[in-house]
């Protein structure tokens, strides 16, 4: 069974920085995208950035330029890195995986529980 286990978040003054990690646990074959959402208090749960299908990444428009979505070299994590951080990044961040775990498996989706992350001074 694939699980996610998301760390990283906590409390950070704007302008500040925060590098989210995501652990992927047990096996999977085919993964389609693997990236990050937000939800902030009020708001619906948002893409924030993503590796897609195809080797390509997609962001949303709020944080380009300022967050970067990487690969661990041991390929089971995925980072977030975060800069130039602002009041309104503030939410929970969830690590999401759409992929098969087998060939007789459909394809699935998979949540982690969620790093909070706060932006205040």
């Amino acid at each position: 069974q694939v699980q996610l286990v998301e760390s990283g978040g906590g409390l950070v003054q704007p302008g500040g920085s925060l590098r989210l990690s995501c652990v992927r646990s047990g096996s999977i074959l085919l993964i389609n995208e693997i990236g990050w959402y937000r939800q902030a208090p009020g708001k619906q749960r948002e893409l924030v950035a993503a590796f897609i299908s195809g080797g390509g990444t997609n962001y949303a428009d709020a944080v380009k330029g300022r967050f970067t979505i990487s690969r661990g070299t041991a390929r089971n994590t995925v980072y977030l890195q975060m800069n130039s951080l602002k009041p309104e990044d503030t939410a929970v961040y969830y690590c999401q995986l759409v992929g098969r775990e087998n060939l007789s498996s459909r394809t699935n989706d998979y949540w982690g529980q969620g790093t909070q992350v706060t932006v205040s001074s």
